[in-house]
């Protein structure tokens, strides 16, 4: 599902692994087909590799007759990993944790680039997601994450506190929440200001707080600039962009927990900005290529 290789992207990198055997059948597809027949083929072969991981998370659910009101996360997390690295193999994502993981019980944070990041981190992070309220209703796919383990959040006006304080008892509950404290998607080059008001719940519950960053990378070696979902682009616009995208590894470099006690929120948030803007400048000076 993932690969904990070398950070430094290298040509065997790029020419190894399971993706070899169907790059080289896409290569000769597009050798045979007009490049309009060859996108569509493609878009087509996503689509089924999106639909066969859903199938089976659905399969794998049952299997552990996961579908009751409450969740059984002590055994869906490892379905959990399978399901998103399926999903990010899909869409020709190859996804590389340069350090191991570590198995840090609180809450994890992430730069936010893309809604990929969601597969991508979601395949090696050993937490739960944090999801809108409005995501359990959705159609197929709501009854999938609920049954995963999601921790849905009532937004509303003014009401950070209550959100913080469900993530409190979740946490103390013994179970790790992954979320964005950017609040918004950027480009990936840099670190947004955060928004502190979740990382209260940590403090509350007494759990550190793990960060890790993320760098989507090119065949060039670059920064790539499909992935990112920014601006005033439409999700479908952004979704059909990324389909037709070329081979893209999301490289993710967990860093070191932060401590939260005896810390103010402020003080707590300004630590975070400051670990996870040097770790992103770390990981880019690892695997992008100079």
């Amino acid at each position: 599902m993932t690969d904990h290789a070398s950070p430094t992207p290298t040509s065997q990198d790029k020419i190894s692994g399971r993706t070899l055997p169907h790059r080289l059948r896409k290569h000769k597809v597009s050798q045979l087909l007009p490049k309009p027949v060859t996108t569509q083929f493609k878009r087509a072969q996503i689509l089924k590799g999106m639909t066969t991981t859903m199938v089976n998370g659905y399969r794998a659910i049952t299997k552990i007759d996961g579908w009751s009101d409450e969740p059984k996360r002590d055994k869906v997390l490892r379905y959990n990993q399978i399901f998103c690295g399926k999903m990010a193999e899909a869409f020709n994502i190859k996804v590389v944790a340069v350090e191991p993981m570590p198995n840090t019980q609180g809450l994890w944070a992430g730069n936010h680039v893309s809604w990929m990041d969601i597969p991508v981190m979601g395949s090696v992070v050993p937490a739960f997601f944090l999801s809108k309220a409005e995501v359990e209703s959705m159609p197929a796919f709501g009854n999938l994450a609920r049954a995963c383990g999601s921790l849905f959040i009532k937004r509303g006006s003014g009401d950070s506190g209550k959100v913080a304080g469900q993530i409190t008892e979740f946490l103390e509950k013994g179970h790790s929440v992954l979320f964005y404290p950017e609040g918004t998607t950027t480009d990936g080059s840099r670190i947004k200001s955060l928004y502190g008001k979740l990382l209260q719940a940590a403090i509350d519950a007494n759990k550190p707080v793990q960060p890790l960053v993320v760098c989507y990378v090119n065949a060039q070696g670059e920064l790539d600039d499909k992935i990112p979902f920014v601006g005033d682009t439409s999700f479908t616009k952004s979704f059909l962009t990324v389909m037709d995208c070329e081979q893209v590894t999301a490289y993710i470099l967990p860093l070191d927990p932060i401590s939260t006690t005896d810390k103010s929120r402020d003080e707590l948030t300004e630590e975070l900005y400051q670990h996870m803007q040097q770790g992103l400048e770390t990981l880019k000076a690892r695997v992008l290529k100079a």
